[in-house]
């Protein structure tokens, strides 16, 4: 891998934990009751979505780090090993929890996504149509 490849890369980790930086930094100064890092992925959405930030800027480094995301649940689980006694005791809850979460997350991701594709394709339409 060539240095300025690296650099590049380095460079747009570097944008990318800023910005999570700053999720943290609002989220303690406004006194908000959401983690820091989902602030900074809201930071995230909205610079992209305004185009202050350009997808070019974070593309590659995001691309990597959805790919190896498996990776990075490696220490949690061996983590959850040593909870067995409060699965035990909690078991049902926490499953309960963990599927209505994970339909939630499923359903907001998928319609924010559709909304989006739709979105998209509405403004091709409406260009398409003001160049005939």
């Amino acid at each position: 891998m060539k240095l300025g490849r690296v650099l590049f890369i380095l460079l747009q980790l570097f944008i990318l934990l800023l910005i999570n930086k700053v999720g943290f930094i609002v989220v303690d100064v406004i006194h908000l009751p959401i983690p820091g890092n989902v602030m900074g992925m809201l930071l995230l959405f909205i610079l992209l979505s305004t185009g202050a930030v350009k997808l070019t800027w974070v593309d590659e480094v995001s691309t990597f780090l959805i790919k190896h995301l498996s990776f990075f649940f490696i220490p949690v689980s061996v983590g959850l090993m040593t909870l067995a006694p409060l699965f035990l005791k909690n078991g049902l809850a926490l499953l309960v929890v963990l599927i209505i979460s994970t339909l939630v997350g499923i359903l907001v991701s998928g319609s924010l996504s559709q909304a989006l594709v739709n979105r998209k394709e509405a403004i091709r339409s409406e260009q398409h149509h003001h160049h005939l």
